[in-house]
């Protein structure tokens, strides 16, 4: 009986335990429950209170893509991307707006007031910038403070080192480093880098704990971009010219250096000089804001050309077999010429019966017209488009224009005068030096280009004149810097061959002309038996007081320009070899 009753009494216990035991584990079960309901609550509606103090385990990174560089034909850099810091604040973060903008304001440049405004303004935010460029001593005091508010990031910062006399060329990029302007914007398919990313894992105090391989995706650096610029020629001509404008109190000018064999441009320059009490002054408000914004007036701004059009209309007369070089013709003595159709055509000098050569290197403006009538008005107008007048060069800079030139159903005797005067005709630096490029050639007008020709690259050249004619018409131009109106832009080491312009200064309102203002140029290439160089200075209105004549203005320059590139570029000076062969 007592054994009977032990078993019982251990089976009830038995029971107790097992009773207890599924109590104490439902209740585990319970309580687990309800926490794993809590953490599910937390992770996806967490309340807002700790919504603004969680902190985020997964944090997405993207290196930046670096911006390729810019360099000239040599390699020198033109244009660089490198790394700099910008200062950012978290406002959820800040306890005290006002004392920690009088920390920051110890270690950067920028008021306590103006740093409190920029986080107060945007205190709902989790990012406001405070400073978009930091100085290395800046940023390394700021990284000394280690405020948990506040932060720096890597941004790209974009630098020209060869100075101002090519940044307005290169152009500008804008806060994404995207290209905005000049050749930043033309090249920027093929600057423009990509950037990367990747998901880190991270603890409470921001330390990496882990990067997924997965999530991984690098940067791409942009490409290199080699220009046919020379960043020494490039010096030497916006010098040579800034002198020029100084010194005749002009209103800007340009110019510009090509390679005739390549079409390839050397050096591309636009100024502008301001000058109080000056009407109708060249503008560009673009500049003001930043002079790398403003327009390229070599490409936009098209000028009557004056005499320098004339070698195109002789060459394409000579050729058609219109006038002979020798041929006589009845220019006046002392008295303007007057056409047929009632026209008065003055000359600067008269001479009496010239030549259709002297008439070149004198610059006459009646022989010009009397042989411009002996053209058909198709004849005339096509000689224009074969030396690419009327029509973009295309090297790709924005804003380019195709100039001014008079319509087919509107040309008259008086557009066939005027034109071959260089007249009633409006043309871009680059097209004209591009057509000049046709005299240094073989009679081939060439497509200019910016960037780097390399040797195998084609040659893209349309005809405008035979290599006869063209070599015929190079000589006089010789000619005219010896006995014409380029006699004060001879050099002392090359022999150039070259042409003046002097036009006058058109009005604004399109009702006539300046009688006392003009545009002025001249326009060269050397040497005279294998042309290395072709350069084009405009100067835009010049003092008259001073100087206004291309020749006196503009023709220095160009020569100027001419000698120390083709010093620079070690061709021998062929006036000291004339002399050494003609020593006895």
């Amino acid at each position: 009986m007592i054994c009977k009753s032990s078993q019982h009494m251990m089976n009830e216990d038995n029971s107790k335990v097992t009773k207890v035991s599924i109590a104490l584990v439902l209740a585990v079960c319970g309580f687990m429950s309800a926490a794993m309901y809590k953490v599910a609550e937390l992770k996806f509606d967490p309340p807002q209170e700790l919504q603004a103090l969680a902190v985020h385990t997964n944090t997405r990174t993207e290196p930046i893509g670096n911006r390729g560089q810019i360099l000239d034909r040599e390699g020198r850099i033109l244009a660089i991307s490198t790394v700099g810091y910008k200062l950012f604040v978290d406002p959820s973060l800040v306890d005290d707006p006002e004392e920690l903008a009088f920390d920051l304001s110890n270690v950067i440049d920028m008021s306590p007031a103006e740093i409190e405004l920029k986080i107060r303004q945007r205190a709902h935010t989790k990012y406001v910038v405070i400073k978009n460029l930091l100085s290395r001593e800046e940023t390394a005091k700021v990284q000394a403070l280690k405020l948990r508010p506040v932060g720096i990031q890597q941004r790209l910062v974009r630098t020209n080192p060869q100075g101002e006399s090519c940044e307005k060329l290169i152009g500008l990029v804008g806060t994404e480093h995207s290209g905005l302007a000049g050749l930043e914007h033309t090249f920027e398919h093929d600057l423009s880098g990509e950037a990367g990313e990747f998901v880190r894992l991270k603890d409470s105090r921001n330390r990496t704990l882990w990067v997924s391989p997965e999530d991984y995706v690098p940067s791409k650096q942009g490409q290199d971009i080699q220009l046919s610029l020379d960043v020494v020629i490039q010096n030497i001509a916006t010098t040579h010219l800034q002198d020029a404008i100084l010194g005749c109190n002009a209103g800007g000018g340009r110019i510009v250096v090509v390679k005739p064999s390549t079409g390839e441009i050397l050096a591309m320059a636009d100024l502008l000089n301001p000058r109080e009490g000056w009407s109708q002054q060249p503008t560009d408000p673009q500049r003001e804001i930043d002079s790398r914004l403003g327009r390229n007036r070599c490409l936009t701004d098209p000028y009557e050309p004056g005499s320098t059009f004339k070698p195109f209309v002789w060459s394409v007369a000579t050729e058609l077999g219109l006038a002979t070089p020798e041929e006589m013709l009845d220019t006046p003595s002392g008295t303007p010429y007057r056409t047929p159709f009632g026209r008065s055509i003055r000359d600067a000098h008269y001479y009496g019966p010239s030549s259709w050569e002297k008439v070149l290197i004198k610059s006459m403006n009646s022989g010009m017209a009397i042989v411009a009538q002996r053209l058909s008005h198709q004849q005339l107008q096509t000689a224009v488009d074969d030396f690419g007048f009327g029509k973009p060069t295309r090297i790709g800079l924005g804003g380019e224009t195709r100039g001014i030139i008079t319509s087919a159903t509107k040309w008259s005797d008086y557009t066939q005068t005027s034109v071959a005067m260089g007249h009633e005709i409006a043309v871009t630096p680059l097209q004209m030096v591009q057509a000049f490029c046709a005299f240094a050639r073989d009679g081939t007008v060439p497509q200019l280009k910016l960037s780097l020709h390399e040797p195998n690259d084609p040659m893209i050249v349309r005809k405008a004149i035979s290599p006869e004619t063209t070599e015929l018409t190079r000589t006089i131009l010789g000619k005219v810097m010896t006995d014409g109106t380029g006699r004060k832009a001879q050099s002392e080491f090359y022999e150039l061959f070259g042409k003046s312009g002097t036009a006058q200064l058109p009005k604004q309102d399109s009702r006539g002309y300046f009688e006392d203002r003009y545009i002025s140029s001249f326009i060269a290439g050397a040497p005279l038996q294998d042309p290395e160089l072709v350069v084009l200075c405009v100067i835009d209105d010049p003092d008259r007081k001073i100087a206004h004549y291309g020749g006196t203005v503009a023709g220095p320059v160009v020569r100027n320009v001419m000698d120390d590139a083709l010093k620079y570029l070690g061709v021998r000076p062929t006036k000291e070899i004339v002399a050494q062969v003609s020593a006895p």
